[in-house]
């Protein structure tokens, strides 16, 4: 074996690591593909000889090649960003994948990611390198351009932010997924008691309809209620799907998706639906599990 087959070796280890800081940084799995093969580009021209850890160099040149994205990403955008739901990663309620499994234990929800996406780049970063992948601050100062103190504020701006919006979900799938199939035989109902009893006071549903539909946000449980019921046909063609570690339902009419649904259940309640019903980015999903 050559020097770079042995390199791409040592890289290919740490892969399903970058790929996962890459999509909590970007909520993209197609930019976080891009933003590990950089990673690998900068390290096939670097003296390898002087790097002690290969894991945490890598880490951080991930995070600073996302970085970089998100300031361009918020360079281009000429208006403040509307609600935007992450891309979503799909499998089976009888079939969790190992990436579900990952994404379960690190509790990195479609809601999280949502919250993720109103942070500033370095917040977000910060936020992401520390509290999701334990990078020392003094490893993340250089990143930001910012002292050690002043990163640790970011993160723990970024930290209250994320605490007050993306409540941390109930630990057990099955008890979550009660909730959900109750929320959406209510739905079906036009229950809109029954539904009440399911979403707490405070529940929050985003909508993220692409370029061609407004994107929209809903809050309270009477309204979220009122909402799901005007739409009760729409969930009489959901079938059950895992979102991001956390129960889901897809809406399939005439052998296509209509709309995804991400919800996160805390203190048995329903206390966010995050909803993609963009056609464009519906219809690049992988949604063969439906046809088992």
């Amino acid at each position: 074996m050559d020097e770079k087959d042995f390199l791409a070796g040592r890289f290919e280890a740490h892969r399903d690591h970058l790929r996962a800081v890459g999509y909590r940084m970007l909520g993209s799995l197609s930019e976080a593909d891009d933003a590990v093969q950089e990673a690998w580009l900068r390290l096939s021209r670097s003296d390898t000889d002087e790097i002690e850890n290969l894991g945490g160099w890598l880490t951080t040149v991930v995070g600073r090649v996302c970085l970089n994205m998100l300031r361009a990403r918020t360079a281009r955008r000429e208006e403040p960003l509307d609600t935007h739901v992450p891309d979503p990663v799909i499998s089976s309620p009888d079939n969790i994948t190992p990436e579900h499994e990952a994404l379960m234990a690190d509790s990195i929800g479609l809601a999280l990611l949502v919250v993720l996406e109103t942070l500033t780049p370095a917040e977000r970063l910060a936020f992401v390198l520390h509290d999701m992948f334990a990078v020392p601050f003094d490893e993340i100062a250089p990143i930001v351009g910012r002292t050690s103190p002043a990163t640790r504020q970011l993160a723990s701006r970024a930290r209250r932010r994320v605490q007050g919006a993306a409540p941390a979900p109930d630990a057990d799938l099955a008890q979550q997924r009660e909730v959900v199939d109750a929320f959406l035989t209510a739905a079906r109902a036009g229950d809109f008691d029954a539904l009440l009893a399911v979403l707490d006071p405070d529940v929050v549903v985003r909508t993220d309809g692409g370029s061609l539909s407004p994107n929209t946000t809903r809050r309270g449980a009477k309204a979220v209620a009122g909402g799901a019921i005007i739409f009760s046909q729409i969930a009489k063609l959901t079938r059950p799907a895992i979102v991001n570690g956390a129960p889901g339902a897809v809406a399939i009419s005439e052998g296509r998706p209509i709309s995804l649904t991400a919800f996160t259940v805390a203190r048995g309640k329903v206390v966010a639906l995050d909803i993609l019903a963009d056609p464009d980015r519906l219809r690049d999903l992988d949604l063969t599990f439906l046809d088992d």
